[in-house]
């Protein structure tokens, strides 16, 4: 299980996933726990749908 999800990336995840949660916890609902995903995404630096369709937002360091 490598890294797809890069820095840009990984940031923005967090971010959007604690403002989620914030809102949800603010307006008392369980929609807060949508925020979980990409915070959590955020923080492993790995994304499953990522690895569904192959995409990568990592740096990849050429080995030739």
């Amino acid at each position: 299980m490598g890294c797809n999800v890069g820095g840009l990336d990984r940031k923005l995840r967090i971010l959007v996933g604690i403002i989620i949660l914030l809102i949800g916890m603010g307006m008392s609902s369980w929609w807060a726990l949508i925020g979980l995903i990409p915070l959590i995404t955020g923080i492993m630096g790995w994304c499953p749908a990522y690895l569904l369709f192959g995409a990568s937002t990592c740096k990849t360091e050429d080995k030739s």
